[in-house]
């Protein structure tokens, strides 16, 4: 699609000036009016302008007509006071939404590409990409990563959003780096719990054996075994015991035998001086014998009780004196083993939590991993498939290649050599290139690019500062 004819009147410095569908440069000085008509068509294809004033000093309405080969209308008022004018038609066919449509008919590049060859290679590589079609949109990036991730500006060409979210300054690449940061720290701690827990270490068994009931038996065959030592000293001690009281017994006696015989000794020599107190000394001698008798009856009632009460403590000694006292020392060395145990519970339980913890830091690095290798191999993906405008432009790390040279690695004319490729890509779009400021390459590349779009059928408007007092147009 070529332009037939342009009229512009009353934009920017021009009163009123047509044009064909050939190629012209204008020149002269600067201020005269030349950059007028090319900043009047960027404003008919994109209804904006760089410019503060779009009105022509002392007008009140301004007007761009567009014509093209293919039956394309652009009719564009700027109206001071009142809302502009725009009508697009396509065959005579209003067109219902001019301002999507015009945008599809042509590219950034085709409007400045000498502005082009100045801007940062970060500018000329993203201009570069955006010319890439491929149609995708945030629920198409949910859609393979599952989210939309964070810390990217959506507003750039897809291999350029790729680019950002694999990168080393992404959030996945550094959230990855702080799980394995975390992930390491972890391992760590739970390698310093390991090394003083026991091979095999059961915790659940450890942690479900109670000590209490172990301590319980032991105390109780303690006791036991304490009750039998005694009952066995007891009963080794019961003959002596026996003896003992025997002894007292006899000592009793003996000493009641001397008591009666002192007595008797001295009731003798009483009734031989008394001899009137014989017949009463008689009777009293006769009752000694049952005194004695009484003595001895008592002397043995307080055998026959000791002996009684030894024979009883006899009787619960012999319960435990002849039973063999219980070695607990197995059970001992068992509470030890588990007290031991339980000590390291504290400590491998935290040390499954670290573990628990781990895996799941694990599987999120895994995942940051795969969304990061995915970033990755999109654009591979993408470029099978998508419409790339110029022939032998490749992507690489979000970096657009031409035979595989970065853009700015390439001269001032290859890059609008690339810009006139590009203009070329779409046959159906505007076969327009606008070209300001020409003067700014050298006299080789300007002629090398203006044959190349003569030789592609490419129509051209460029300006070109000259000494020349007014706009000179040169058609070419």
């Amino acid at each position: 699609m070529k332009t037939t004819k342009i009229t512009i009147k009353n934009l920017f410095g021009i009163s009123e000036q047509e044009l064909d569908g050939r190629s012209i440069e204008l020149t002269g000085e600067n201020e005269v009016g030349k950059t007028s008509v090319i900043n009047a068509i960027r404003y008919a294809l994109t209804n904006t302008s760089e410019c503060d004033y779009v009105l022509r000093k002392g007008t009140t309405e301004g007007e761009i007509i567009v014509e093209t080969d293919s039956g394309l209308y652009i009719d564009r008022k700027k109206r001071s006071g009142m809302s502009d004018y725009k009508s697009v038609k396509d065959g005579r066919k209003e067109v219902p939404a001019p301002e999507s449509f015009l945008s599809k008919l042509f590219t950034p590049l085709q409007l400045d590409p000498v502005a082009f060859c100045s801007m940062t290679k970060q500018e000329q590589n993203r201009l570069i990409l955006d010319l890439i079609e491929f149609d995708w949109d945030l629920n198409w990036i949910r859609n393979q990563f599952g989210e939309i991730p964070s810390g990217v500006n959506y507003d750039q060409n897809i291999l350029q959003v790729l680019y950002d979210i694999q990168s080393e300054n992404g959030d996945y690449f550094k959230e990855r780096q702080d799980i394995n940061r975390e992930l390491r720290e972890k391992l760590a701690i739970i390698g310093d719990i390991a090394k003083d827990i026991p091979a095999n270490y059961e915790a659940d068994k450890w942690d479900a054996t109670e000590v209490g009931p172990l301590y319980k038996q032991i105390e109780k065959i303690k006791d036991t075994n304490s009750k039998i030592e005694r009952a066995k000293l007891f009963r080794d001690s019961y003959n002596n015991k026996i003896r003992g009281y025997e002894a007292e017994r006899e000592i009793a006696k003996s000493t009641a035998e001397k008591e009666i015989t002192s007595e008797r000794t001295a009731l003798n020599k009483t009734i031989e001086r008394l001899k009137a107190e014989i017949k009463a000394a008689e009777v009293k001698i006769e009752t000694l014998n049952g005194k004695l008798t009484d003595k001895y009856t008592i002397i043995d009632g307080e055998f026959e009780v000791k002996k009684s009460k030894l024979d009883g403590d006899m009787i619960t000694a012999k319960e435990y004196a002849d039973v063999e006292p219980q070695d607990c020392t197995k059970l001992e060395a068992e509470v030890t083993e588990v007290e031991k145990m339980k000590l390291h519970l504290n400590e491998y339980k935290r040390m499954t939590v670290k573990i628990s913890e781990t895996k799941k830091l694990s599987a999120n690095s895994e995942e940051l991993t795969r969304k990061i290798e995915l970033a990755r191999t999109l654009p591979g993906v993408i470029l099978q498939t998508a419409t790339i405008p110029v022939k032998d432009l490749t992507v690489e790390n979000g970096i657009p290649l031409v035979k595989g040279l970065p853009i700015s690695n390439l001269s001032d004319g290859k890059k609008l050599a690339l810009c006139v490729d590009v203009a070329l890509s779409r046959p159906n779009a505007l076969q327009i290139i606008l070209l300001d400021g020409i003067e700014k390459l050298s006299t080789s590349n300007r002629e090398a690019l203006y044959a190349k779009c003569k030789e592609k059928g490419l129509q051209f408007i460029a300006t070109r500062t000259t000494d020349s007092k007014e706009v000179e147009i040169n058609y070419l």
